[in-house]
């Protein structure tokens, strides 16, 4: 049997924190109620459904890109190698993948014979990508929160690390924290001063390695997590 899995990222956009990618294969005909864009859900509905799905999907797996990856690859390559990180991190290898917006990360080493197709606004009409940016918004949510516990003067909890209004007023009167992309232009702006890593320099990251030393802005040690 084809094993299909979804993939969604969550955290392209903001100015601090990870970007995080789900994937997720659903049973087949096992229909979750409720699953849909993690955009249109409430907070609430969306925790509700990220554990129904990590106890009733096949498989998943999360990947993370941290701040530093961010920063010396750029958001686009960060995005892609926390996908790659996702399916990694599955169980179960998949066959296919779909994957939400227009391009798709590098396939090899990922599976003998994995094909892919880039759905735009596939999270809306995928269930399984549906399914999968749940689990990515979720999972990016809940180590803001954390983060908000370490950092509280930015108030990450709150509008975890987009910029809006409020982080940009905290952004200026405290200055960028370890969880702040220092490459992009509002937190650049924010501390001129400040020395953006450039791909290639001796203390940036590379885009290959699945496992990290760990540092405070590390959403995990190895920026992985698998089920079953």
């Amino acid at each position: 049997m084809r094993r299909v899995a979804g993939i969604d990222e969550a955290g392209r956009g903001p100015l601090a924190g990870p970007v995080v990618a789900a994937a997720v294969i659903l049973r087949r005909g096992r229909r979750i109620d409720g699953v849909a864009d993690s955009k249109v859900l409430e907070p609430e509905e969306r925790t509700r459904l990220s554990a129904i799905i990590r106890r009733d999907a096949l498989c998943f797996g999360i990947g993370w890109a941290d701040r530093a990856e961010i920063d010396a690859l750029n958001i686009l390559q960060a995005t892609f190698l926390a996908m790659r990180r996702a399916v990694l991190a599955m169980a179960l290898l998949p066959d296919h993948l779909l994957v939400d917006g227009n391009r798709l990360p590098n396939l090899s080493g990922l599976g003998k014979g994995l094909t892919a197709r880039a759905i735009i606004g596939g999270d809306a009409t995928s269930p399984a990508i549906s399914a999968a940016s749940i689990l990515a918004k979720t999972a990016r949510d809940a180590y803001m929160n954390h983060m908000d516990t370490i950092y509280p003067q930015y108030d990450f909890a709150s509008h975890k690390g987009y910029c809006t209004p409020d982080h940009q007023r905290l952004l200026a009167l405290h200055g960028p924290c370890p969880l702040h992309r220092q490459s992009f232009a509002p937190v650049r702006e924010s501390s001129p001063g400040l020395a953006v890593p450039r791909p290639g320099d001796p203390e940036s990251p590379t885009a290959g390695g699945g496992v990290h030393s760990h540092r405070a802005e590390d959403p995990s040690a190895t920026g992985l997590e698998a089920a079953r």
